[in-house]
């Protein structure tokens, strides 16, 4: 069970950047093998029809995986342990499958409107953003005298 300070946005972002970086590959994979498949053409609905939204589910896919297995097999991401960062649900635990799902779609909308959902944590009480809140989730910041990991 982990307990800590919730993160502030600075960390968030900078562990979301690493996170980034080390997504990049399989997606460039999976980018490669489709248009491959396409035939060069561009991946676009009105040059492959209907198969353009389904590498776009792809993607998320991809995305949404990485985060959720992730946050419910260590509760971090390879940013997120560079950073000292953990998921953890309301009861200091790894997320479960559920609250992590919900955790990644609430990112998705919280991030969407200029990241006004993350940035709220700058004002919060409790330093927790929108994903955090409808998650019952949060990011937490163990320093390095914490005795975890």
């Amino acid at each position: 069970m982990l307990s800590g300070e919730s993160a502030g946005f600075g960390r968030r972002f900078a562990a979301l950047i690493y996170d980034s970086i080390v997504i990049a590959a399989p997606l460039i994979f999976y980018t490669w093998a489709a248009v491959f498949l396409a035939h060069g053409r561009p991946l676009l609905r009105d040059a492959v029809g209907g198969w353009a939204d389904l590498y776009h589910l792809g993607l998320l896919a991809i995305i949404a995986g990485y985060f959720v297995l992730n946050w419910i097999h260590s509760g971090q991401t390879v940013g997120m342990r560079a950073w000292r960062l953990h998921a953890v649900g309301l009861d200091g635990r790894r997320p479960t499958l559920a609250a992590a799902a919900s955790r990644f779609f609430w990112s998705l909308i919280a991030w969407a409107p200029a990241g006004l959902g993350v940035l709220w944590l700058l004002v919060d009480a409790e330093r927790l953003a929108l994903q955090d809140r409808m998650s019952d989730t949060r990011i937490v910041y163990l320093p390095r005298d914490s005795g975890a990991g």
